[in-house]
């Protein structure tokens, strides 16, 4: 089983769409697959996930895919979800083979209810029709949500980011625990390990991890959940190698050829030579 970093990011500083990506974060310079190769090891294929929200990001990272020499086997692009023609944008960005998902950075916006809006409906209905996948980029307050989205469409394939952010860097379970356990045993979402070091403190330790992992595992099993490097983020808390290794050590006896590959396969429906 080819082994996938389900979601990483590339970004050139001077497309000037990154607003969250600011002079004082060390991360603030350009990212490329040539920064990203020497860092993969085992890794075969990623998933490249959009950073913008903007449509010029999309162009982008499939312009990136496609010169990828088959690394990148999956973008997750953005549009905007409450255009007047978004369904038929969304139709249009399906006709390439190397979109895979779309992801609104729901985290980012006030509303934790948005993307019920009725104003949303014809893009996740049209994200339906090209089957095309969701990827959640949510927060614990945003978990019932999700369950309500996926109640709502039931045709959707969901997967929450970074394990819904836990509140690591504080030792806190709850509610964050309660709201993944429910939404793991009432839905068919997967999950993503991923995004996990950035949301513990800058000296974390393998056992500030352990609580939240065990609790995806347990909720989720290996069969919903894939691993993600969320690299560059990841280089502002301990970087690509130490996270990988990390989260290796927390699978424990778990299938590792699920998290790390199988799932992500799986739930993209990514092409392999």
């Amino acid at each position: 089983m080819t082994r996938i970093d389900s979601h990483h990011h590339i970004w050139t500083v001077s497309r000037g769409d990154y607003g969250w990506l600011t002079p004082d974060l060390p991360i603030y310079r350009d990212y490329s697959l040539d920064d990203l190769r020497p860092l993969l090891g085992d890794i075969g294929a990623t998933v490249l996930v959009q950073a913008a929200p903007t449509e010029a990001e999309t162009a982008f990272m499939l312009t990136v895919a496609r010169a990828s020499g088959g690394l990148v086997r999956g973008v997750v692009g953005w549009t905007d979800f409450t255009a007047p023609d978004a369904a038929t944008r969304i139709a249009d960005l399906a006709r390439d083979p190397l979109l895979k998902g779309l992801r609104p950075m729901l985290q980012d916006i006030v509303d934790p209810r948005w993307i019920l809006r009725p104003d949303v409906e014809p893009a996740l209905r049209a994200m339906v029709q090209a089957g095309l996948r969701f990827d959640a980029l949510v927060q614990p307050r945003h978990l019932s949500v999700v369950a309500e989205l996926c109640a709502r469409h039931p045709d959707l394939r969901i997967v929450v980011d970074h394990g819904a952010k836990p509140a690591i860097a504080s030792g806190a379970l709850s509610p964050w625990a309660d709201g993944i356990a429910c939404l793991a045993a009432e839905t068919s979402v997967c999950c993503k390990l991923s995004g996990l070091v950035t949301e513990a403190a800058a000296d974390w330790r393998i056992d500030d991890l352990r609580p939240y992992v065990d609790h995806l595992i347990a909720c989720f099993g290996a069969e919903r959940l894939m691993w993600g490097s969320d690299w560059p983020v990841v280089d502002l808390a301990g970087g690509y190698a130490r996270w990988r290794q990390t989260a290796d050590d927390l699978f424990g006896d778990h299938d590792r050829d699920a998290i790390l590959g199988r799932t992500a396969a799986l739930f993209y429906d990514l092409a392999w030579p």
